[in-house]
């Protein structure tokens, strides 16, 4: 019964969100107060239904009802609890429910909390909003709807791919499309705009907040990506630039071009077209990867295993959608003022340099993308972009950006001293030569490359400390006047600083983790040693261990220093589950300051003695913690600077 109110529900929201496009229009095309309250309750109420409707199918889910198709294939009775909720959005079918709870959440969140905007610029947001909801919602009632019965139900499901069956993938998807959908609520500013025909400060400073609270938790749902990668996979890496990490990746720099340029804009009415172009082409960003990931065309772990048919229909409702909204670009943003003028030398070209930057490394992460799939179409050749080609494009477009991110902060609006604020920046300068300089005398193997890693992460950190003792006015004023003046900063300071201070640490612990790590693989048997840099790793016993829903093999493995000393134990496993017969590694990391010693215990073998031996893989990979504390500081940043009352405020009310 609760599954049939599931589906009703989901039936309903489909209609509410028809409603709330049409009262939306109605409401802004006959400027109706009544017709657009009469949207944003249909909005809300819409949420609501999709919130039923995702309730009905975790708790399907969580009984093992099995007569759903959806929980016969991806649950199993003997799976944990933890992860029995979890499958409710490890499918195809549950994603996309996902997908449209928070495609509705955003309409509904627009709705209650955008009373500060015009009358008609909100009804417009809600009908494109609703339009956008009655696209995705239709695919998942008619194509791809989670809730459908069996009418020969097995006794026993299928259970969720074990990979997926981790506490940090648990929170990964919901973050992730936080992120990723929130991006739509600014496709619809950005067409509600070119509708008006009006794109002033007013709408730059509305359009903000959305966009920096999608780009903050699209941040944090990549991280955690990452770090289960890290963590699950056992291969030691983090990031492997596959298609499916890549389509996360391009709406993540898109929104930091966004959130640049909608600041121009706010300040100095400047580069309005372009703030809609990123606003149209984050969202189209998030549709292509909802499309790589379900149309099978791509073979990824991260992948959804779906009919092409269903690819087919999102590939439509992507062409649709942003042929829509880049149709009437082409249309209307000829027509809007291109706002003021500024010099060559000023924050504004700063910014602008930034955000050629950021959308060139966007294009070439989507062009090494869809590359092997273009050229597997056309001439049936199979071909493989990896990392080489990033590092060779990717890398020195983001070098061009690190060394300019302290630059922007320090120069005026409109006309800057380029010599003036530069000078302002010789302290960071020097901190940041004295740090590369250090590594590459003091670190073994000396690599000037990843030294120069090093000094640009210091650099974007001392740059960014900087800039707020600029604003605070440190050393040339007294101590308490300066504390007085950062007692009175606006959050959204604090919340630049975190954000590019928070880059520097991501940098810096790239720049180590991937230059300086040390791995081992030795096929080991019982207390059987391999050298790892200037550890000993010693295999001391393997045992069989019951799991609640797999059988292991878990190794304990003793890491020993120079001296014989044992830092740590680690206990990494080899699960088999039953219910699907795969095999997955848990690996074991033993922590040492910024540092990991990641063990993986692989496959059985003989050894040359005839006795049993597992082949052992180790890793020391220095300074790892960085490079997901970073991505936390920029989100936090975000967060700091959602929270500034100002950046809340409608712009077009009257200040004092």
């Amino acid at each position: 019964m609760i599954v049939e109110l599931g589906a009703f529900a989901l039936c309903l929201a489909l209609a509410l969100s028809l409603a709330q496009t049409a009262l939306s229009a109605l409401g802004a095309g006959r400027r109706s107060v009544l017709f657009s309250r009469a949207g944003e309750a249909a909005a809300v109420c819409a949420f609501a239904a999709t919130l039923i409707a995702m309730a009905a199918l975790v708790h399907a889910f969580v009984g093992s009802d099995f007569s759903v198709a959806n929980v016969a294939n991806n649950s199993h009775t003997q799976k944990p609890m933890l992860y029995k909720v979890a499958a409710a959005c490890g499918s195809h079918e549950g994603s996309i429910l996902l997908w449209c709870l928070m495609l509705t959440a955003y309409g509904a969140a627009a709705g209650v909390f955008g009373r500060g905007l015009p009358q008609r610029l909100r009804a417009l947001v809600l009908s494109v909003q609703g339009a956008l909801g009655v696209l995705f919602l239709s695919y998942t009632v008619l194509a791809s709807s989670p809730l459908t019965r069996l009418a020969q139900p097995p006794v026993e499901g299928r259970s969720l791919n074990p990979l997926l069956q981790d506490p940090a993938v648990a929170a990964h998807p919901p973050l992730l499309y936080a992120g990723y959908v929130g991006f739509s609520i600014v496709f619809s500013f950005a067409v509600a705009a070119l509708i008006e025909g009006r794109v002033d400060t007013a709408w730059a400073r509305w359009v903000r907040p959305w966009t920096l609270a999608a780009w903050s938790l699209l941040t944090v749902g990549i991280t955690l990506g990452a770090f289960w990668a890290y963590y699950e996979l056992g291969w030691g890496g983090w990031w492997f630039w596959d298609p499916v990490e890549n389509a996360s990746f391009m709406p993540w720099l898109v929104g930091a071009a966004l959130l640049h340029s909608a600041i121009v804009t706010e300040k100095r009415g400047a580069l309005p077209g372009w703030t809609l172009f990123l606003a149209l082409m984050g969202f189209t960003f998030s549709m292509l990867g909802g499309f790589l990931v379900r149309s099978g065309v791509l073979t990824s772990v991260h992948a959804f295993a779906v009919d092409p048919e269903r690819g087919v229909l999102l590939l439509s409702i992507l062409a649709i959608t942003a042929g829509s909204g880049f149709a009437l670009f082409a249309w209307r943003a000829p027509a809007l003022k291109s706002g003021g003028l500024f010099a060559p030398v000023s924050r504004e070209s700063a910014m602008v340099i930034n955000n050629i930057v950021l959308t060139a490394a966007a294009a070439t992460v989507l062009l090494g993308t869809l590359y092997p799939l273009i050229r597997e179409a056309i001439g049936g050749e199979t071909v493989s972009v990896g990392p080489p080609y990033f590092n060779l494009t990717f890398v020195p477009l983001m070098a061009v950006a690190i060394a300019l991110i302290p630059l922007g902060p320090l120069l005026s609006w409109k006309r800057a001293d380029a010599m003036g604020a530069l000078q302002r920046l010789y302290v960071a300068a020097g901190i940041a030569v004295a740090a590369g300089l250090l590594g590459l005398l003091l670190v073994s193997p000396r690599k000037a490359l990843a030294c120069l890693g090093l000094a640009a992460g210091t650099w974007l950190i001392a740059g960014a400390l900087t800039e707020l003792a600029e604003r605070t006015r440190l050393f040339r004023i007294p101590l308490g006047a300066a504390l007085k003046r950062l007692a009175g900063l606006p959050r959204s300071a604090f919340g630049v600083t975190l954000a590019h201070a928070g880059l520097g640490v991501f940098v810096l612990g790239a720049s180590f983790e991937t230059s300086w790590r040390v791995e081992a693989a030795e096929t080991l048997g019982l207390n059987g040693q391999a050298a790892l840099g200037s550890y000993q790793v010693t295999l001391h016993d393997v045992r069989t261990v019951d799991g609640p829903n797999y059988l292991a093999e878990r190794g304990r493995i003793v890491v020993s220093g120079s001296g014989g000393t044992p830092i740590c134990t680690g206990a990494p496993e080899r699960r088999f589950f039953p219910a699907g017969g795969q095999t997955t590694t848990e690996v074991a990391i033993c922590p040492r300051g910024l540092d990991h010693i990641y063990l993986v215990l692989g496959e059985r073998r003989q050894g040359a003695d005839g006795q049993p031996a597992w082949l052992v893989r180790a890793y020391v990979n220095p300074w790892v913690r960085l490079i997901f504390l970073g991505p936390m500081l920029m989100a936090l940043g975000g967060a700091v600077s959602l929270s500034d009352r100002r950046l809340r405020l409608a712009a077009g009310r009257k200040r004092s």
